[in-house]
């Protein structure tokens, strides 16, 4: 039953951030034989959803809270809004629909099959990415996470092939078997540590266990939340990487990558807290784990010449950055893991538009097929190049500040290695990233040239996410600025 809800001015704008997909989803099968009135419905519902989702900002330190069902004491589903969640709903929320415009070029040039069904899946990923951002316990969060997983297979499986098949049952495999075997017994074993699995500023298991527990259950959690994609529970990320471009871009930045993060920096502010962390150590073995990750999936992505498969990669190396950050438990290298959430998500769906435009538009896969490239499609490789600025954390675009703020957190934190290993991660991004500009634009094409830039709508979607880098550059002080009262100590 419906329990109701505090400040209700607000508070009732949490479940229509749920409702909003979920009514795209309704429009696209109900339009599904008329394709124009079905795409510019789910752009519609795109622009209500970030209109809704923005007009939350004002109220995000204070917490409105909408209780949908209790069962036992501490144990409910609820909503409540917070920075950290409304961070991620604003990355999902103003992405959507940029996709959706790309994706509806997209599915038509490459001919994919089942567009409706598409799209109607791709609204149930939004709605689920909605639910896990407002959440506001464990028990919610897990519901929304294994729905996402659910409804985001379909989508990897997309085309309907043999590697398509195959692609999503690594995929779903993987990410059900951490979460179920991992992830809920951490929360289970939250619950009885805890006596709830409400989420609460400085955490809830200060004083509930010794060190030795709550490193168990902290690496529980970080591969349990296989979204996260640490070694070795990654592999389903680039086996999903035969999915179509669009559903890579949602893979990597809309939703279902960024809902793995999402957790882990709620797990560690609201679960733990940075100072039990801090003090008790627990975070130590995941910090040497996501080290490894970060450098090993970098030095593969420099070894790939399939351009999806670089990028995937690099997407896993991207993760490792956030992860390691927040293990260190320092309020400003939390910080400027929060802020790369955003940051990432914007610079890596320009990267994978890129690539989706290439494979359609020039028919290229492959990085060493690119020379000269850049002369015909100029506005899809200056959007990849600036995409890659950022990415590698350079000026003038969002990742400078996200990467400064990590690497200014662990120089405070005392950290050599991790800071080392940070430095060389952004170093091997430039060898695995800025090659394909180098050869689009400087090399000579080895052959002719297929003739002209993406189309308009695919075109125009990816040139807006790179303006975006570079906004995120001039404004990144606006996203870190609620963050404070949450990572400081109470």
């Amino acid at each position: 039953m419906f329990t109701g809800w505090t400040s209700p001015d607000q508070a009732t704008a949490l479940p229509v951030a749920v409702a909003l997909p979920l009514l795209a989803c309704g429009a696209v099968l109900l339009l599904r034989d008329r394709p124009v009135a079905r795409d510019v419905a789910s752009v519609v519902c795109g622009l209500a959803l970030a209109g809704t989702v923005f007009s939350l900002w004002p109220a995000a330190e204070r917490g409105p809270r909408f209780e949908l069902w209790t069962w036992l004491p501490g144990l409910s589903l609820e909503f409540v809004l917070e920075p950290l969640g409304l961070l991620f709903a604003s990355v999902a929320a103003v992405l959507w629909p940029v996709t959706t415009v790309y994706t509806a070029g997209y599915l038509r040039a490459a001919r994919e099959p089942a567009h409706a069904r598409f799209f109607a899946y791709f609204a149930l990923t939004i709605a689920s990415a909605m639910w896990i951002a407002l959440s506001g316990n464990l028990i919610t969060l897990l519901i929304g996470y294994e729905v996402m997983t659910l409804v985001t297979w379909p989508l990897v499986a997309h085309s309907g092939n043999g590697a398509a098949r195959r692609g999503a049952r690594t995929y779903a495999l993987v990410l059900l078997v951490t979460s179920l075997g991992l992830l809920l017994p951490a929360i289970v074993w939250t619950w009885v540590l805890a006596g709830t699995t409400d989420f609460r500023l400085g955490g809830l298991l200060g004083g509930e266990a010794g060190s030795g527990v709550l490193t168990l259950l902290f690496a529980l959690y970080m591969f349990g939340i296989g979204k996260a994609a640490l070694m070795p529970v990654h592999r389903w990320l680039p086996a999903a990487m035969v999915a179509p471009a669009p559903v890579s871009a949602l893979l990597h930045a809309v939703a279902v990558v960024k809902a793995g993060v999402f957790t882990v920096l709620k797990v560690a502010v609201y679960v733990f807290g940075l100072d039990t962390l801090r003090d008790s150590g627990a975070a130590r073995p995941v910090t040497w784990v996501a080290a490894f990750t970060l450098i090993a999936a970098a030095v593969v992505a420099v070894r790939s010449d399939n351009l999806k498969r670089r990028l995937a990669y690099s997407t896993v190396s991207q993760l490792a950055y956030i992860v390691l950050a927040v293990t260190l438990a320092d309020e400003v290298a939390t910080e400027g893991a929060a802020l790369h959430m955003v940051t990432h998500a914007v610079a890596k769906i320009t990267l994978f538009l890129c690539a989706g435009a290439i494979a359609v538009t020039a028919g290229k896969t492959l990085v060493s097929e690119l020379d000269g490239l850049g002369r015909t499609m100029p506005w899809t490789f200056a959007a990849f190049l600036v995409a890659s600025v950022s990415i590698i954390g350079l000026p003038p675009t969002g990742g400078t500040w996200s990467k400064w703020l990590m690497l200014l957190g662990t120089a405070e934190a005392d950290q050599v290695v991790p800071l080392t290993v940070l430095l060389l991660g952004s170093l091997l991004a430039v060898a695995y990233l800025m090659p394909i500009a180098v050869r689009a634009f400087l090399r000579p094409p080895d052959g002719p040239l297929p003739h002209g830039e993406a189309a308009p709508v695919m075109a125009v979607p990816l040139v807006l996410t790179a303006l975006g880098c570079v906004a995120l550059f001039f404004g990144a002080q606006a996203l870190i600025d609620p963050l404070a009262g949450t990572l400081e100590l109470p």
